[in-house]
């Protein structure tokens, strides 16, 4: 039965005119409600970057180009389950969203709404990785 398992993931701090998207999980969604920044897992063989520019596109419906890694993270979300978040800094010339159903709100939130709307772990791995002191963010 069963065994361990490692999911990896790539997430988005999707840069626009300064202001960072964080997209709210639907309610019926693992952690609903919550707020994150746009991203999912990697499908095996995959590229990091094509994964991450592939899952943007539908959940937010934006092309972004990838700027830089920013920072690396793992957690476990239930005993034999641990993810590692690869978080890249993307950017976009657009700042029109279309939610796919995993989310049923956005925000292109400046960093004092980042830092009251993310997870406390998120803000945690910002602070931590100087995500928030990233150059032009309002």
């Amino acid at each position: 039965m069963g065994g361990n398992t490692i999911v990896v993931a790539v997430k988005g701090v999707i840069l626009h005119k300064g202001k960072v998207l964080i997209v709210k999980r639907a309610l019926d969604d693992y952690r609903g409600g919550t707020w994150e920044c746009p991203g999912g897992k990697i499908d095996f063989g995959e590229d990091l970057e094509v994964a991450l520019i592939r899952e943007i596109e539908e959940e937010v419906g934006l092309a972004v180009t990838v700027d830089k890694i920013l920072f690396a993270t793992t957690f476990n979300t239930e005993p034999t389950r641990q993810v590692v978040i690869l978080t890249y800094l993307c950017r976009s010339e657009s700042q029109t969203v279309v939610l796919s159903e995993e989310h049923s709100e956005y925000l292109w939130a400046m960093k004092e709404q980042l830092k009251e709307m993310l997870v406390p772990e998120i803000v945690a791995d910002f602070e931590k990785n100087e995500v928030l002191d990233l150059e032009g963010l309002l």
